[in-house]
């Protein structure tokens, strides 16, 4: 009798434990479908274009999302039946870290992720029964803010050609859908990330500038120094201790405690010269007003300039090129690298600040030796007009002569016959050409690489230019300090043109376009900011009010891709 109660009580405490596993099958079945029906029915009825909210968070990756659930049939990402998945963590860590990056944490959810992950967790420690409408919520605000996190570090926040008309980025291009799906395979979340950023050396450096002036700037940045005379080796006073403890918070000079602190010695003056090369400033080792005005800028200033050219970086292609020119505008520099080696540099004049040298990169196919100048319109109607009413014998002295009509039909007209006060060049339908020789402004050496801008590299007849720390002087083109060498260069694989049959063919003062053996890529910078190798950042100014324009653009939420 016993045997057989023994027996009938564990049969129903089997039966038991059989229901309830069904139940919780069935009960994970429905909530998992759940979940994966609002995901669905909230997707479905975004509408076209999409708009899907979760409060008054609107989700930005309107194209992206609805294909990585499409993909997926709607499952849920980042939770199962059990909750949010570790995975999700992760993600938020690395959401955190986004300042690293110069990007802002807020712009990816951050806030009401947490919010509602604490939700989720308290309701676990209560066992309550998970919300399906919350995880679905989660699950959407974490993708999105995977998408477009790694969006903006693939190509960054902003696009520069809806800020800037003269701004042609050449941004890294992913399937976001892709690479979340396998990410979440994987559970690779932070490296998959990392795997996005840019993968340029000169990044990384600025990324850990960034880390180094916020240091400085979050222990109070460095202190203002009065205005006052200029000050150099030999003086002494209060303002000599403010400037030494300026560069000394810099990391320009090293601290001492030992000394005449007031005074300004070699120490103090080789470290102001150092600044003053950081700053593209003249090398004297004086404070004058330049070097006064730099050394106030905020560390806080650094720091978001340094920021805004982190997001230059990511608006550029994976590689530049194992063989390229780079011309930073800012910099008022031409280098040219070879397999991640700068093997030559110059000087560069660039455009006024109303005749802006445009971004953009294209590939140089060919230079002309002594080049015909074809004024453009613009230039020959607000620089060469005004000269010609001034001094009648200007044409002449330049050798520029002018022409009506165009090709084979053109005209040479005697600028004698012209009645130039009552010209407008652009409805006239002059033409100036500028002959080949010492005195043409594109000098003896033009180099192209055909864009929508029509700007070029070229020598220059006006040498003295090269002189000056600032060289925002030409009408767009840049003009280029050693433009014989760099011919020289660009033709060294052709043995038909060596520097001495460059040279005279030049004195032929007869226009002669060469092909190059090997076309070369041309990028055509803006970087205010950038670290070298040996990790000391460089600061130039922003001569075009580009960083301006950058700022504004990064504050806002970001845009809906």
């Amino acid at each position: 009798m016993h045997t057989l109660n023994l027996r009938f009580f564990s049969a129903i405490i089997l039966t038991i434990f059989f229901v309830i596993g069904q139940f919780q099958g069935v009960f994970a079945q429905t909530l998992s479908q759940q979940i994966n029906d609002l995901l669905r029915n909230r997707i479905e009825a975004a509408g076209a274009p999409p708009r899907i909210a979760v409060g008054e968070e609107v989700l930005h990756a309107s194209v992206m999302l609805p294909l990585f659930y499409e993909r997926r049939m709607y499952s849920p990402a980042w939770s199962n039946t059990d909750g949010p998945l570790p995975t999700a963590e992760v993600l938020i860590g690395e959401i955190h870290k986004s300042d690293r990056e110069g990007l802002r944490p807020d712009d990816y959810h951050l806030g009401e992720i947490e919010e509602m992950l604490k939700v989720i967790h308290q309701d676990q420690k209560r066992k309550s029964t998970p919300n399906p409408g919350m995880l679905a919520d989660l699950d959407l605000l974490l993708t999105d803010a995977f998408l477009i996190y790694g969006s903006h570090l693939l190509a960054g926040k902003v696009d520069p050609e809806k800020i800037d008309a003269e701004w042609i980025a050449n941004r890294r291009e992913k399937d976001m859908a892709q690479v979340l799906e396998k990410a979440l395979s994987s559970m690779q979340i932070e490296e998959t990330l990392q795997t996005i950023l840019p993968s340029q050396p000169g990044y990384k450096r600025l990324r850990d500038a960034l880390a180094h002036y916020r240091n400085i700037a979050q222990k109070g940045g460095w202190p203002v120094i009065t205005e006052g005379p200029k000050m150099q080796k030999g003086d002494r006073g209060e303002r000599v201790v403010l400037l030494r403890n300026r560069l000394i918070a810099n990391s320009n000079l090293e601290s001492r405690r030992e000394g005449d602190q007031e005074l300004f010695d070699d120490g103090l003056e080789q470290a102001v010269r150092e600044f003053q090369k950081r700053h593209a400033l003249s090398i004297d080792g004086i404070v004058g007003d330049a070097t006064l005005k730099a050394l106030n800028i905020s560390a806080e200033e650094r720091v978001r300039q340094i920021e805004l050219n982190m997001e230059r970086w990511r608006w550029l292609p994976e590689q530049l090129g194992e063989r390229f020119i780079l011309v930073n505008i800012a910099n008022f520099e031409l280098d040219v690298f070879e397999n991640g080696q700068k093997v030559m540099g110059m000087r560069a004049v660039v455009g006024r600040h109303y005749r802006r040298t445009p971004v953009f990169s294209d590939r140089m196919t060919y230079l002309v030796l002594n080049p015909y100048w074809h004024i453009p319109t613009n230039i020959a109607q607000l620089d060469i007009l005004p000269q010609i009413r001034k001094d009648p014998d200007h044409l002449a002295k330049l050798k520029i002569k002018v022409f009506q009509g165009w090709g084979a039909e053109a005209n040479e007209i005697d600028p004698e016959t012209i009645d130039w006060s009552e010209v407008k060049v652009k409805n006239s339908g002059y033409r100036f050409r500028q002959e080949p020789g010492p005195m043409n402004s594109l000098g003896r050496v033009k180099f192209m690489f055909p864009n929508k801008f029509n700007v070029y590299l070229h020598d220059t007849p006006s040498r003295k230019l090269f002189a000056k720390s600032q060289r925002a002087f030409s009408s767009g083109c840049i003009r280029i300090e050693k433009a014989i060498e760099l011919a020289e260069y660009l033709l060294r694989s052709d043995p038909n043109w060596t520097k001495e049959k460059i040279l005279a063919e030049i004195d032929k003062d007869v226009e002669k376009t060469i092909s190059l053996p090997e076309p070369i890529l041309v990028h055509l910078l803006y970087w205010t900011a950038w670290a070298d190798e040996d990790g000391s950042v460089q600061f130039r100014d922003d001569i075009y009010a580009r960083d301006n324009l950058l700022d504004k653009a990064l504050q806002e939420k970001p845009p809906t891709k």
